[in-house]
């Protein structure tokens, strides 16, 4: 059996969240709705998709009347069966599934202690990156990554543009990456993307007091509909999406407290263009 998408996960909460707001048993959904309590239960658990005239009876019997809120969940339950520009490369679902909700999402949120994150990669250090993190990939097999990296970037240029706040470690402003010149050009798109309006980049210094980074990167995309942000946690072999409210809630408050020991959005910048500077 197929496992659920984060997507279909996220839709299947959102509409539990809203029966059970309003008050509703499943047998007394089914008798407004016409919609089958098992329909109902396996659209909840996300053990099957939902057919946007589905959700559309649901969203009129539970009363949700917000405009953003039902169009952002109509579109959830339209894309399930979508198929992106993503899913003509051999990716795992976990990475489908982030490349998805980045098309959606309203901004994000990421920590990076090792590496540049990826929606500010260059071509050359995505494949340095890759090359590294994967050790047994075929030269095509990376050459598919790195075109689906840089792909992900159009994000930050569309019309309505993803909100994006950074932190990088500064170790990985200092790593070593194979190749002449691929380090200054990638610090330079750093310096590149920083100039967008909807970007906000800062550095965590080496001598920064304990923090709670300490544990690893993660990515939070969030939404414009309110309670609907997840995390991405990775490793090197699988990818974790939290999705509890109050675990998210952690994180969210991690990236602020990792925010506060940051430096400041002028002088992280000085210090990219200093460590430019001092490459070959």
């Amino acid at each position: 059996m197929a496992v659920p998408t984060v997507r279909r996960r996220r839709l299947g909460a959102e509409l539990r969240r809203l029966r059970e707001e309003s008050g509703l048993t499943l047998d007394e959904v089914e008798a407004r709705s016409g919609i089958s309590t098992s329909k109902v239960s396996r659209i909840e658990s996300a053990t099957r998709g939902a057919k946007p005239g589905d959700v559309e009876r649901l969203l009129d019997v539970y009363g949700l009347t917000d405009d953003g809120a039902r169009d952002l969940l109509l579109k959830m339950a339209r894309d399930g069966g979508r198929r992106g520009w993503w899913q003509t490369y051999d990716l795992s679902p976990a990475y489908s599934d982030l490349i998805s909700m980045e098309s959606d999402a309203s901004s994000v949120r990421t920590y990076e202690p090792l590496v540049i994150p990826g929606l500010f990669q260059t071509s050359a250090y995505a494949r340095a990156v890759i090359t590294a993190h994967s050790m047994t990939a075929s030269v095509e097999d990376v050459d598919a990554l790195v075109e689906v990296r840089v792909a992900r970037q159009a994000v930050l240029t569309k019309p309505d543009p993803l909100r994006l706040r950074a932190i990088i470690h500064e170790a990985a402003l200092l790593a070593s990456v194979p190749g002449t010149g691929v380090m200054r050009d990638q610090l330079q798109r750093l310096l590149d993307v920083a100039a967008y309006p909807h970007v906000t980049i800062q550095v965590l210094p080496l001598d920064a007091e304990l923090h709670p980074g300490g544990t690893g990167g993660f990515t939070a995309l969030g939404f414009e509909q309110p309670g609907m942000e997840v995390v991405l946690l990775e490793n090197l072999e699988s990818s974790l999406y939290v999705e509890e409210p109050a675990n998210v809630a952690r994180y969210a408050e991690a990236f602020e407290r990792l925010t506060a020991a940051a430096l400041p959005f002028e002088r992280s910048l000085s210090l990219i263009a200093r460590l430019k500077e001092q490459e070959k």
